[in-house]
C-alpha cells in the first residue's frame, strides 16, 4: 500500500535533488553545484520499514518572467496541495536565510506536516545551525548529508509515523485502467467511446480536463474503471496556472491503475513527450497498450497502419511488448477490439505460469545459450519460481546474482514471454543467491 506523497521543498543548491536520489535510491535527478541545474520535477518511489510511499522532486519548477522567489513559492504551493508530507531542504552550513522563512510561512498554513531537513551536515561543526533552525516554529529537524547517507534512518522513521494511511477507492473483480497521452490528443472523445456517454466534456481547446475521473461501468458483464486524466505538457509550459498539477494528478490514476492506455495522434508525428509519458507507467511497472487515435482522417493506404506500427517499434524500444490499437474515438471504430486487447492484456498481467514450466522454459533457455562470463565468471541458475503477480514477478536463485549481464537477464525475459506471452505486461526478474 502507498502511504501517500511527499514534496520536497527548498530554495535553489541546497541539495534537493540529492536529498530525492537519496531517498529513491537511484540517481534519476541530475546534481551539480549550479543553481537551478535540475530543469524537470521527478517522482520516485521510497521504502522504509515495509512502508511505501512516493517522492516528488520540486526543483524543476519554473516559471517564466517572474522573480526567483515566486519560483520557490510556487514549489511550497505545489506541495500544500499535492503532497501529505513536506521535507523542507534547507542547506544546514548556511542556517536561516530570509527566502527559508518566506517559505516557512507558506508551509505552516498549509495546516500539512512539515520536516526540516538540515543538508549537508557531514561535521559536528555545524550543529548549532541545526539548533537554530527551531526557530521555524517546526517540531521536526533532522541533520543529514545527502552525500553520505547521514541522518537518513532517523528521519525516514518520522516520516513513515506521520504519513496518512491512505486507501483509493477499492473496486473489487474490476478492470482499472487509466487513459494518459499529451492534451488534445483525444483522451477525453476515448473515454467517452468507452463508456458510450458524454460522461466527459470534449473540448477542442487542449486541457479542459483538469483532474483525474473515475468512472466505473459495465461492459459484456465484466466490470471496469475508466480513469481519465488532464493532458500532460511539456515541460517548460508544464507548472503555467491549473497545468502544473496535470503530471501529478496523471502519475496517481497510472498508480491505480493496471493497465495504461497510451494515447497517440495518428495525425502527428511521435514527438518526445510522447515517449517521455509512456516511461511513466513503465518505471511504475503497469501493464500498456498504445492507442493511435483519430485513425479515421489519416490519409492512408494499405500500409499506412503498418508504417505506422514500426515507427512506433522505433521509437518505444521498452514498450516492445505492448500492442497497438489503431481507433477512431470519435467515431466510435474499433473500441471493441481495443477492450478485447484490454481484457487480454489484464490476463497477462495477472497471470501465474506453474513452477514446473517455468523451470523447464529456463533450463532449456540456459541449455541453448549460456551466461557469458561477467565480473570474472558465470551466472548458473538452479532454480525459479513466480512469486507475485501484477506484474508477474520471477525470482531465480543462481550462484551469484553479481555474475547476470544485463543482456542475459534481457534473454531470459524473452524466453519467458515466448513460453507465456505476456503480452501488454511487464516482467520483473529477481536474481537471488542459492543459500548453500
Amino acid at each position: 500500500m502507498n502511504r501517500g506523497i511527499v514534496a520536497i521543498v527548498g530554495r535553489p543548491n541546497v541539495g534537493k535533488s540529492s536529498v530525492f536520489n537519496r531517498l529513491v535510491q537511484d540517481n534519476l535527478a541530475i546534481t551539480d553545484d549550479q543553481s537551478g541545474i535540475t530543469r524537470d520535477r521527478l517522482y520516485g518511489k521510497c521504502e522504509w520499514l515495509d512502508q511505501k510511499f512516493s517522492v516528488i522532486d520540486t526543483g524543476g519548477i519554473e516559471l517564466k518572467n517572474v522573480p526567483f522567489m515566486d519560483e520557490i513559492r510556487a514549489q511550497a504551493q505545489l506541495a500544500i496541495d499535492e503532497a501529505d508530507l513536506i521535507i523542507f531542504v534547507v542547506d544546514g552550513r548556511v542556517g536561516i536565510t530570509n527566502q527559508d522563512r518566506d517559505v516557512m510561512n507558506i508551509l505552516h498554513r498549509s495546516k500539512k506536516p512539515v520536516i526540516v531537513a538540515a543538508n549537508k551536515i557531514d561535521d559536528v561543526k555545524f550543529m548549532d545551525n541545526v539548533y537554530e533552525l527551531y526557530q521555524l516554529g517546526v517540531e521536526y529537524v533532522f541533520a543529514v548529508s545527502a552525500l553520505h547517507g547521514i541522518g537518513f534512518g532517523d528521519m525516514l522513521d518520522e516520516v513513515v509515523k506521520l504519513l496518512p494511511k491512505r486507501h483509493h477507492k477499492q473496486y473489487p473483480d474490476t478492470v482499472e485502467f487509466s487513459i494518459i497521452g499529451q492534451p488534445n490528443v483525444g483522451k477525453s472523445s476515448l473515454t467517452n467511446a468507452i463508456l458510450g456517454t458524454e460522461r466527459v466534456i470534449v473540448s477542442d481547446v487542449a486541457g479542459t480536463t483538469r483532474d483525474a475521473i473515475d468512472t466505473p461501468f459495465v461492459r459484456d458483464g465484466r466490470n471496469y474503471v475508466v480513469i481519465d486524466t488532464a493532458g500532460i505538457r511539456k515541460q517548460g509550459k508544464i507548472y503555467e496556472n491549473a497545468e502544473k498539477y496535470s503530471l501529478l494528478r496523471a502519475m496517481k490514476a497510472i498508480e491505480r491503475s493496471a493497465i495504461t492506455l497510451i494515447v497517440l495522434d495518428g495525425t502527428k508525428d511521435i514527438e518526445e513527450q510522447d515517449k517521455r509519458i509512456a516511461g511513466y507507467p513503465v518505471d511504475a511497472n503497469k501493464a500498456c497498450i498504445i492507442v493511435v487515435n483519430k485513425w479515421d482522417i489519416v490519409e492512408k493506404d494499405d500500409k499506412s497502419m503498418k508504417r505506422y506500427e514500426e515507427k512506433i517499434r522505433s521509437h518505444f524500444l521498452y514498450l516492445s511488448y505492448a500492442p497497438i490499437v489503431f481507433v477512431s474515438a470519435l467515431k466510435n471504430q474499433r473500441i471493441q477490439t481495443l477492450f478485447e486487447q484490454i481484457n487480454i492484456v489484464y490476463e497477462n498481467y495477472n497471470r501465474k505460469v506453474p513452477t514446473n514450466v517455468l523451470n523447464d522454459v529456463i533450463l532449456d533457455a540456459t541449455l541453448l545459450n549460456q551466461a557469458p562470463i561477467f565480473n570474472g565468471n558465470r551466472l548458473k541458475i538452479s532454480y525459479c519460481s513466480q512469486v507475485s503477480v501484477a506484474p508477474p514477478t520471477f525470482v531465480m536463485f543462481a550462484n551469484d546474482p553479481n555474475y547476470l549481464h544485463f543482456s542475459y537477464q534481457r534473454y531470459l525475459e524473452n524466453k519467458i514471454r515466448e513460453a507465456f506471452a505476456f503480452e501488454g505486461s511487464p516482467i520483473k526478474i529477481i536474481i537471488r543467491k542459492k543459500e548453500e
